[in-house]
This record gives structure tokens, sequence and C-alpha cells, in this order.
């Protein structure tokens, strides 16, 4: 008689899933494969929640299959490690990011240090790609949410001036006092976008909804970058006759490899840099995705999976 595929796959594994495009998540038990000779087996301790986990739970970008378990800022133990493996064993620490399969040593505290395998290495990437790391350099930063207080941080480590460029005035003294922006700018405001045209040498769109990009590029000075990393579930319009006639760049980026998300870490760890967060029970998962749909979190939930399970 044939093997049932749990069976085949003893392996018991739990999460909570999402059945449908409402987005909701609810315990789901599924079976996963035998450690094999070239993998680790991970006790997942702490899991960042990102903005793209709603996009997935809900399939805001059409290609969700259900049931989904979201999730990809792990940090965890290892409990297993297959005989080909030498750069890990049982007991270490270790990060596991967008990248099915990857993990990397880890040095910075796992809580507030998970959310960096998604955000921090999806704003330092295209930072080092793009060349917008020299000293002195204006950075805009679009957007002051999960990806954007990391993109101050790692600005600030490369020695550039940051300003904030947010809708919410609200953020102005969070931008500037706790994070360390050189200054904010108010992008409902005519008169301070006016005004700050033509003074920024490169540019990071965070922003995950849909929004305008023409006043970003007019914010940019010749030769300026605009790279974008946010994801919204809509195309944006892109003005041709401001990038023709300033010599700009439009460009984005989407997570790194194994190995710059390990100099990442590195940096971050070097600089004192992790992610602002609000750590939460597994249980408190689908209101967490409310306050995200709402902007509603400063800067990124964590959820303490180990307790959470314990418990």
């Amino acid at each position: 008689m044939a093997k049932s595929p749990e069976e085949e796959h003893p392996q018991k594994a739990f999460g909570w899933a999402a059945r449908d495009t409402s987005g909701i998540l609810s315990p789901f038990r599924f079976s996963r494969r035998e450690n094999a000779d070239d993998d680790v087996t991970i006790k997942v301790l702490y899991c960042g929640v990102c903005h793209s986990d709603l996009h997935s739970a809900k399939n805001e970008w059409g290609f969700t299959n259900y049931p989904i378990v979201p999730g990809h800022e792990i940090v965890g133990v290892v409990t297993k490690a297959g005989k080909n493996v030498e750069k890990f064993k049982v007991g270490d620490r270790v990060g596991v990011g967008v990248i099915v399969g990857s993990c990397m040593k880890y040095n910075l505290a796992p809580d507030a240090g998970a959310p960096l395998l998604c955000a921090g290495i999806t704003v330092y990437s295209p930072m080092k790609y793009y060349g917008m790391t020299e000293p002195g350099k204006h950075l805009g930063v679009a957007g002051l949410g999960g990806l954007g207080h990391v993109a101050v941080k790692i600005g600030k480590a490369f020695g550039l001036k940051v300003t904030v460029i947010s809708s919410s005035p609200g953020k102005e003294d969070e931008a500037v006092k706790r994070l360390g922006a050189d200054s904010f700018l108010l992008s409902s405001d005519p008169a301070k976008l006016k005004a700050a045209m033509g003074t920024m040498d490169y540019i990071i769109d965070t922003v995950s909804a849909v929004h305008a990009l023409a006043p970003l590029i007019g914010l940019l000075k010749l030769n300026g970058k605009l790279v974008t990393v946010g994801l919204p579930d809509k195309p944006l319009e892109l003005p041709i006759f401001p990038l023709v006639l300033g010599r700009k760049l439009v460009g984005g980026s989407d997570i790194g490899g194994v190995k710059e998300t390990q100099e990442m870490l590195d940096f971050c760890a070097k600089h004192n840099i992790t992610s602002d967060i609000e750590l939460i029970r597994m249980d408190y998962i689908n209101t967490a995705m409310e306050r995200i749909a709402k902007s509603d979190v400063r800067y990124r939930f964590v959820i303490d999976v180990g307790n959470s399970l314990t418990q």
C-alpha cells in the first residue's frame, strides 16, 4: 500500500494561515519534508510582520496560492543540521530572510533585529547598488514606516544628510528627534515642496500605497536618483519630461542575496542599527494586520513565536 503524504513527510509543523482574500489568519497544521543532508531545521523564535505579508494574505498582487502562511523576517535556533552542513550547528542562532532556503550568521538582538532580514536588506541593497552611500550627499526617504525608518538609520550610518518625506505631520518629531533625520518635509504642503525642489541627490521611495512620483522627481538635483522599493498594488504614473530635462534616473530594487544580507547584518551590528518594534503574541496577528493597513505601527510588529507557542 502506498504511503500517505503524512507518512512520507512525517515532520509536523504549525503556523497561522490565510485561506482566502479576507486575509484573516487562523491556526494551521501542516507537514513538511524531513531535514535533508544540506538542510538545517530551525525553531522559530521571532518573526517580523511586513506589509508584503498583508499584500500576500489578501492576494493584492494577484498570485497568492491558498492556504498561505506569511512570514519572512525570521530569527530562530538550529535544532538539526544535515551531514553536509558546515557553517551551522545545533544551537546556533540564525536568521532566515525572503529567499527560501537561505540563512546566515546572526549577531544582533533577535527581536528588534528580525525585521532587518527584509526591511534592512530591502533598503541597504539599493543604496549600495545605486551608489547612494557618499558621505555628505543628501538622501530623501519617502515614507516613514517599516522600511523608511531603517533607511533613515542606515543613511545616517553612511554619513548622508537625511530628509524624511512624509504626508503625516505627526511624524516630524519621531523622524528628527528619535530616528536622527536631519530634516522633515511634509509632502502635503505645496509651499514646502516647492522650496525643496532640486535639493536632493537621492530619494529612496518606500511607500507601498499608490502615490505620485512627479513631486519626488522634482525634489532631485541634476543627475539625481529615485529608487523605489515599495510595492503598490496598482501601477504608478511616471512623468518623462522631468527625467529627460534633469537627466534623472528612476530605478527599483527588491531585497538582496545571502552574501549581501550578511554584509548588511554586519554593517547594522557595527552601527548598532535595529528596527523599532512592537512585540506581539501570535493571537494578536489579525489585529496587527488591520493596524498595518492603517499605518498604525511604530514601526514593525514582531511576533514572539516562542512564547506564543509555549503558553
